[in-house]
């Protein structure tokens, strides 16, 4: 708003500087005369004084760093004299503003300038903005004096009515800085400094609340700890005064603590690290979060059984004789645990138990197909030595603190898996099984497969330090019994560590058998009948384990006769079915219906896949174990113009290579062969590999492709009870293989009498079970060509006739 002015009054005076300070009309301040440049003005403003025209006038200008402002105030001296600290001074009155001019001359030492008084009037009456901000301003300056107690001043403030004079007593404010105090000097517009004023004093006001607030919250807090601190003293006195009434000995948790460390048996840099931790929790607060954390620890500490160890049962034939009564079978891992528990023996007697600060543990590592008992393996084995038995599921796990446990600074924290085992065992000898140990994943919180190097290592885990406890754990005396279904899962480092044992699954008598012996006593208990109640003979064991049930292991196996069981106790509640029942091989498929797995030497001879040229009987090995595989092979239509070599089935890159091979080597020597290769040329080959859902990937087709295609050259059929297995090269050698004792067990179950298999796999035949062997004529090559003279019957129709 536009204010009315007077005209300006020309004005000499001396100058009084003011360092750092600022004086706004209508302010009484004191001054000190002991500054030399206000000494100077004082005088020089009395010398210039006339007798009867007033009091002497100085004009008052802030000095910031040593520079004038533009504005300076013209004051009155009021008085001279001593001030309370009795050195000289001057009562100073600030009567309004002028605007500097030029320098000029005059008495004594003070610097004169020459400058205009502004007179500023405003109109009436006031227009009601201004006098909502006159009503803001009193409101919040009485706000503030109130806080500070200062009550006769507001009386004051509310008693002044000018504009300009209400903005000017701001200056009296200790909160304003030396910079706003210009601002306001400089402010000639009487509405503008009150604007100004007002906006300075309602930050002040909006700081000093929230200071008060983080003020009033830090208190409340000290007032909390204190209470607490409080009512702590005084349960504590509490309970001595409880403990001196029933005659118990003073100690507090720390000293608690103490006594259990030194009364427990550990090893001695357990026990100094375990007593660093009693020092630190007598050292922290009740409050400290790390009081918490140590005791954790203590606890942790204390439960493991540091020196706690069974005694092996040195039974040697006893041993075995559990291993043989718990498992049909797995005779390799029975060996295995039977040569540990002869050489832990000789070891004892010999007083070689620790050697180089190990201990003889063992590290297996049991793969095979799902089914096969790898799991409760690990049980018989803790029975025949002895030993408690714990089990680690490592399935899906893809956090590296699982196995090494988490540090202590985190909230949670918890030791490692291993050392929970350990605690649960009871036992620093145990047997851990650490299960699915080749579904281990990893991902950004790191690699459990690698945590486990240490673990598996028996030349590192005597030493093994887990995260949360940060002291040595002795594992050279567990015995480790790692399972897995596939072998290449296991990353190579930790597969090195370990010792390999296959168990690749099981042949129909050891079906029997284990049926007979361990799967139906368990499911006659969980269908509720005794044992004499129903009774499977062994040819309808022998039957379900034959053609209703197609696997390596006997998980199927056993889940049928739960269900043949059940049909006939649920006939029996019924009234349809008398006991005592004997369940015969003409029995199963009024029970459980018709068998889901003929062997094709079984089927008529016109509806087997071999019954035309062109399709061959191989062999696989999948997670699942060993299986029969078809290979069909068609060529096209010369019309079509189809040419080249198609394949299907959702083949891999290897099995993809393996048909290049096998129509390459037939192209070559087709001639020798006397096989019609010529019009490959400009006819498209194809080759099928059925349950074309499965992915499939190897070498070991090569052979099997080959002959397929063989066959279907010549028009020669493959024999039905043939199946072959080997990778071929272009020069027709025959290569060896993998997985061959689950190929030829694959190859009984499927009703296969005759296998093909590369002659440098001959010492693979050891592991084949001999009864297996009996059953089986097994031709052991080195020529494809060798494999086309056993599998090809002889031809049916001309060869010309057969290719055209």
């Amino acid at each position: 708003m536009a204010s009315d002015s007077k005209p300006s009054v020309p004005l000499t005076l001396p100058v009084l500087p003011l360092d750092d300070e600022v004086v706004l009309p209508g302010m009484v301040v004191p001054l000190d005369l002991s500054d030399n440049d206000v000494r100077a003005a004082v005088e020089a403003a009395q010398a210039a004084a006339r007798p009867g025209a007033g009091k002497p006038r100085v004009l008052l200008v802030p000095r910031v760093d040593g520079t004038y402002a533009g504005t300076g105030v013209l004051g009155t001296v009021e008085q001279v004299g001593r001030l309370s600290d009795g050195d000289p001074g001057a009562l100073i009155r600030g009567l309004g503003r002028v605007r500097i001019g030029a320098g000029t001359t005059g008495p004594g030492a003070a610097l004169w300038v020459e400058g205009s008084t502004v007179e500023e009037t405003l109109p009436e009456p006031l227009p009601g903005q201004v006098t909502d901000l006159i009503k803001e301003y009193k409101a919040l300056a009485t706000s503030w004096l109130k806080k500070r107690g200062a009550w006769q001043v507001v009386d004051r403030v509310q008693q002044i009515d000018g504009v300009g004079a209400l903005a000017d007593n701001s200056g009296y404010s200790p909160f304003l800085t030396v910079e706003q105090k210009v601002a306001l000097l400089e402010t000639a517009d009487p509405v503008a400094r009150l604007r100004l004023a007002t906006a300075q004093l309602r930050e002040h006001l909006a700081e000093q609340d929230v200071a008060e607030t983080i003020a009033k919250d830090v208190q409340e807090g000290v007032d909390k700890q204190q209470r607490e601190f409080l009512l702590r003293r005084q349960l504590e006195a509490v309970r001595k005064e409880l403990r001196d009434l029933n005659g118990e000995a003073e100690g507090d948790e720390s000293d608690d603590y103490r006594a259990r460390v030194e009364a427990a048996d550990l090893p001695e840099k357990v026990r100094e690290a375990a007593l660093k931790e009693v020092e630190k929790l007598e050292r922290s607060s009740d409050q400290s979060p790390e009081g918490s954390w140590i005791r954790t620890w203590l606890d942790t500490v204390l439960e493991l059984p540091w020196n706690e160890r069974t005694e092996d049962r040195y039974d040697i034939r006893g041993a075995r004789a559990v291993l043989d009564a718990e498992h049909a079978g797995l005779d390799d891992v029975k060996e295995r645990i039977t040569e540990y528990l002869a050489v832990r023996k000789r070891r004892a007697e010999r007083g070689l138990g620790v050697v180089g600060g190990r201990r003889g543990g063992a590290v297996l590592a049991l793969v095979g197909p799902p089914g096969v008992g790898k799991t409760s393996l690990g049980e018989s084995v803790a029975h025949a030595m002895g030993r408690e038995f714990v089990r680690v599921a490592l399935g899906g796990v893809r956090d590296e603190a699982e196995i090494r446990g988490h540090r202590r600074t985190y909230v949670g924290a918890l030791p490692g898996r291993i050392v929970r085992a350990i605690k649960e065992a009871g036992s620093m000898n145990p047997v851990v099984l650490l299960d699915e140990i080749d579904k281990v994943g990893s991902d950004f919180r790191g690699d459990p497969a690698a945590a486990l190097l240490e673990v598996l290592d028996p030349a590192q885990n005597h030493t093994f330090r887990d995260h949360y406890l940060e002291v040595e754990l002795d594992l050279s005396d567990v015995v480790f019994l790692a399972t897995a279904n596939v072998l290449e899962a296991i990353p190579e480092a930790l597969l090195d560590r370990m010792e390999l044992v296959r168990l690749d699954g099981y042949t129909e008598d050891e079906k029997v058998v284990i049926a007979r012996d361990h799967l139906l006593p368990r499911q006659l208990e969980r269908a509720g009948l005794e044992p004499g109640e129903v009774v499977l003979e062994d040819a309808s064991l022998r039957r379900l384990a034959g053609e209703y049930t197609r696997e390596a292991g006997v998980r199927t196996l056993e889940r049928a006769v739960s269900r043949l069981l059940r049909k006939i106790a649920a006939q029996h509640e019924l009234g349809d079915r008398e006991l005592p029942f004997t369940v015969g091989p003409d029995d199963l498929r009024e029970l459980i219906g018709r068998p889901h797995h003929v062997p094709e030497s079984a089927q008529d001879p016109a509806e087997r896949r071999t019954a035309v040229p062109g399709v061959a009987t191989g062999l696989a090995v999948t997670g699942a174990g060993g299986d029969v595989l078809f290979v069909e092979a068609s060529l096209a239509d010369p019309e079509t113009g189809a040419a080249g070599l198609t394949l299907t089935g959702q083949l891999g890159d290897v099995m993809k290579e393996s048909a290049q091979i096998a129509l390459s080597f037939l192209r070559s020597h087709g001639a020798e062969l006397e096989l019609p290769v010529t019009g490959l040329k400009d006819r498209g080959v194809h080759i099928h590999f059925p349950a074309g859902a499965v992915p499939k990937d190897g070498p070991s087709a090569g052979v099997t492709m080959t002959t397929a295609l063989a066959s279907l050259l010549s028009g020669r059929l493959v024999r039905t009870d043939v199946a072959m297995t080997g990778e071929v090269s272009l020069t027709g050698r025959v290569l060896p293989i993998g997985g061959v004792k689950q190929k030829l067990l694959a190859a009984h179950r499927a009703g296969i009498t005759t296998v093909v298999i590369p002659k440098r796999n001959e010492a693979d035949l050891d592991d084949v079970p001999a009864e297996i062997l009996e059953r089986l004529e097994v031709h052991p090559v080195t020529d494809v060509r060798q494999v086309l003279e056993i599998a090809l019957a002889p031809a049916a129709v001309p060869v010309g006739v057969a290719a055209a």
